[in-house]
């Protein structure tokens, strides 16, 4: 996975206005269908990381457990544990990134 891109990847779809952050913002979006991708932090509670994956499958959303808070607070300057990607293009160059 080339992690640093990924989030640098993460960084310029925030300067671009693509990222909705935040658990309650993002599900809401999701509800909406207009998240492409959602990203969980791996320092989320177990709880959260659930009602996420959970909302993101039964919207048929692709979702990953990546990164941690500090890492996207480096990469998108907000301490956050659920990300959601509002453009497609930023979305697939990203799940590239993390997917390797």
């Amino acid at each position: 996975m080339n992690k640093q891109k990924a989030l640098n990847m993460l960084g310029l779809a925030m300067r671009a206005g693509k990222l909705i952050t935040g658990e309650e913002m993002t599900i809401n979006e999701i509800r909406r269908n207009k998240v492409k991708l959602v990203i969980v932090t791996t320092d989320a509670s177990g709880n959260t990381q659930k009602k996420v994956s959970d909302k993101s499958k039964y919207y048929q959303t692709t979702c990953f457990v990546e990164f941690t808070q500090g890492e996207i607070l480096g990469a998108i300057g907000k301490p956050r544990k659920v990300i959601g990607v509002l453009d497609q293009g930023f979305a697939d160059k990203i799940m590239t990134l993390i997917t390797g």
